[in-house]
């Protein structure tokens, strides 16, 4: 390796470090404020000056040059939820990523989420640990609709947590996000598998396209 090639990955590393760092503190913000209306305004904002600055930022360059903002619908609190993880026969999902190797995730369990179906809950399998929630909706891959993927909901993992306690979790829908391999290639994530597929469109969180 050349020493333009260490310094750029050094940058790159220092760049996703501080990345990950604001949005641990984002969702911070967010668990805070108690009005969840307020709370999803602040993450549009910061959401989008990160995409828009940040030199982590999942656009690629030809993206980013007109780039105004994440297609976001306004706030709708029918769509956010407090649910508890109920039992589930235990399996595994190992998704090849490419740049981060095989990771591995263990089903914790199921939440059932009214008007919508189950959906499954992952516990990551790294030493690190974290929750894990994805969503693929009926509207997923369409014109104006969500990323044919699927979205997240939860990735403690990497920041994006909106609460729980011994009653359950907190799944709001209006804060589900594309992965990073919506807006760039390179990326490898996983997705939504078929047990974090449901049958009806959720119009609200980050959508795709148009």
């Amino acid at each position: 390796m050349t020493q333009t090639e260490t310094a750029d990955r050094v940058r790159t590393t220092l760049a996703t470090v501080d990345w990950r760092r604001r949005t641990f503190d984002l969702y911070r913000r967010v668990r805070a404020t108690p009005d969840p209306a307020t709370a999803h305004a602040l993450w549009r904002e910061t959401r989008d000056a990160m995409f828009t600055d940040h030199p982590a930022s999942a656009l690629l360059p030809e993206d980013a040059a007109g780039f105004t903002g994440l297609p976001v619908p306004a706030y709708d609190p029918a769509w956010r939820f407090h649910l508890p993880i109920e039992e589930a026969e235990p399996t595994v999902l190992d998704v090849e990523t490419g740049t981060d190797g095989v990771v591995h995730f263990d089903r914790l369990g199921v939440v059932q989420v009214p008007g919508v179906g189950s959906l499954d809950v992952w516990a990551h399998g790294g030493y690190a640990g974290g929750l894990f929630v994805p969503v693929k909706d009926a509207s997923a891959g369409r014109a104006g609709g969500t990323y044919g993927g699927g979205r997240y909901l939860l990735d403690t993992i990497k920041g994006s947590d909106l609460g729980a306690d011994d009653d359950g979790i907190v799944l709001d829908f209006n804060f589900a996000y594309n992965p990073s391999c919506a807006y760039d290639p390179a990326w490898a994530c996983p997705l939504a598998p078929p047990g974090n597929t449901v049958p009806v469109a959720i119009p609200v969180g980050e959508q795709y396209g148009s």
